[in-house]
């Protein structure tokens, strides 16, 4: 044994070996991303339902909208960040898609919408506080730079209390003590 290796100093061979190991673990998780994550730019108009969900993996949910068509949805994990929403004719094919968890979308939500109103703008909540002042508290996660997720007041007969908040996001929290 050398004598810097007695004393835990790394060797060149040991940091090119756990530098070689961190590349090939960020090339596996940006793999593994990639199969998550839906490739909506390959989208078309006049895809059929098994179209779209062979390229944009399992439906999460459905929705009938008030004019007769149906839209789709794709959240992308179960706290994930992205949220697709695919809007089909009456006689099944794409005549829009949209990404529901951004600022323009949010604004979209106003006070006393209800909840199917809610799930049809913006899908289902990352998380939800259950009976909250008789209500719940609904949030979703999405990109920002500032580390906040989107929050949205329930009352009790399910219709939306003001609007659409922002709150810190506790996920990214990473400090530990």
């Amino acid at each position: 044994m050398r004598a810097d290796e007695a004393v835990g100093w790394p060797t060149v061979a040991g940091r090119m070996r756990r530098s070689a190991a961190a590349g090939v673990t960020a090339l596996a998780a940006a793999l593994l991303i990639g199969c998550v994550i839906a490739h909506p730019d390959s989208l078309r108009d006049g895809m059929t339902e098994a179209d779209v969900a062979a390229l944009m993996g399992p439906l999460t949910n459905r929705y009938a909208m008030p004019d007769g068509t149906t839209r789709l949805e794709f959240a992308q994990g179960p706290k994930g960040r992205m949220t697709w929403m695919v809007d089909l004719d009456g006689s099944g094919r794409v005549t829009k898609w949209d990404q529901v968890l951004d600022g323009w979308h949010f604004l979209k939500v106003s006070d006393g919408m209800d909840r199917d109103a809610l799930l049809r703008t913006l899908g289902r909540p990352g998380d939800t506080q259950g009976q909250y002042m008789n209500g719940e508290i609904w949030y979703w996660r999405y990109y920002n730079n500032d580390c906040l997720r989107a929050v949205v007041s329930l009352k009790a007969d399910g219709r939306v209390a003001g609007g659409v908040g922002q709150m810190p996001d506790p996920a990214c929290d990473t400090r530990r003590f």
